[in-house]
């Protein structure tokens, strides 16, 4: 056997014992060691045949030590003379009786052919599974994010919400007052303290659910875990289909609905009401009876807070011609990206200003 195909036998026969002793391994990278021993690497000696394989088919170093024991056998059996049958060679005229037999080429030498380009042996079918990759927890969006807002984006947004007042137990000490304390008496004798900070900020959710809404659940998802990291101090959240009528339900799947009164009985004037839904745009339509139930919803929570907005996960160019349209005429409405976030936290804080140039 040529010294080339010698050493493709080699490494078929490692992924072939590897795949049998556990190791997840596809055809994907038997081809990628094919291919790297072709172009020369690993073709040097036997250790840096192991090292390329183990950096190409090792995930841990167990799989590492089970490939050199595997490759170790491999190349013991590759070097051992094959037998030559007795009675054949008594019978056999033209076999000298004192010749030794034929030595084995050397690792360099099959390494070296091996380099050459030749066509590949044919390969049978083997019962090969997917590898299990790695899962990794995704923080990609921490950089880089795909979506219209990211949950980082979303974290930052919240925490202007904040407000925070020193009303707690005095028992925080106030270190620029110490320090003018003591240069103003010219020695120390007592700390001086303050009242710790605790936030009033109200925030409440009203987002749609279900309907033309479903392929933006993961986005309006994300609003309601991030505002509930402990960015506020009270976070209020009902589900509504369409229209924000008189009940809303306090779980995403619709099931237990309470009177929208209840949900806001904890409101005040310093409260804030975020709605988020498509308001018809996801379909395109113009509905005169969702818009005039929507006035009539927007009336009665103006009659909690005047701070709200309504955050929409449709582009605002979609909303022309919609039901979106004529509702943006009568509540701050923002299309759901990082600008129409911050413009919404900056309405749900009392500045409606920049919202009006917004629009």
């Amino acid at each position: 056997m040529p010294a080339c195909e010698r050493l493709d036998a080699i490494l078929v026969e490692l992924f072939r014992r590897l795949h049998t002793g556990g190791l997840l391994l596809g055809l994907g990278e038997l081809f990628a060691a094919q291919e790297a021993v072709a172009k020369g690497f690993g073709t040097a000696d036997r250790e840096q045949l192991r090292r390329t394989l183990t950096l190409l088919w090792c995930k841990a170093p167990a799989h590492g030590a089970e490939l050199d024991i595997q490759l170790d056998a491999i190349l013991a059996e590759q070097s051992r003379p094959e037998p030559i049958d007795a009675d054949m060679a008594q019978n056999d005229p033209a076999m000298p009786r004192d010749r030794p037999p034929p030595a084995e080429p050397p690792f360099q030498q099959m390494c070296e052919a091996a380099a050459q380009p030749t066509p590949s042996p044919s390969i049978a079918p083997v019962p090969i599974r997917t590898p299990d990759l790695p899962v990794h927890e995704d923080h990609g969006d921490l950089l880089v994010s795909q979506r219209p807002v990211s949950r980082r984006s979303m974290s930052h947004s919240w925490r202007y919400l904040r407000q925070p007042v020193k009303d707690g137990p005095c028992n925080r000490i106030d270190l620029s007052a110490t320090i003018e304390r003591v240069a103003r008496l010219g020695y120390f004798d007592r700390p001086a303290m303050q009242r710790a900070a605790s936030d009033h900020s109200h925030l409440v959710l009203l987002i749609d659910q279900g309907g033309s809404m479903v392929p933006f659940h993961r986005f309006t998802r994300d609003l309601v875990r991030t505002a509930g990291e402990g960015h506020l101090g009270r976070l209020d959240v009902g589900y509504f289909q369409n229209v924000p009528t008189k009940e809303v339900y306090l779980d995403p799947h619709r099931t237990c609905s309470v009177p929208i009164d209840r949900l806001l009985e904890f409101c005040d004037p310093d409260s804030s009401i975020l709605i988020v839904s498509d308001a018809g745009a996801a379909r395109g339509h113009r509905e005169i009876r969702r818009f005039r139930d929507t006035v009539l919803a927007i009336a009665r929570l103006k009659r909690f807070t005047s701070q709200f907005a309504w955050l929409n996960p449709v582009p605002s160019p979609r909303w022309h011609g919609t039901t979106a349209q004529l509702i943006a005429l009568k509540i701050d409405m923002f299309p759901m990206d990082d600008d129409g976030l911050s413009n919404a936290i900056d309405v749900l804080r009392g500045q409606p200003m920049s919202a009006r140039q917004h629009r």
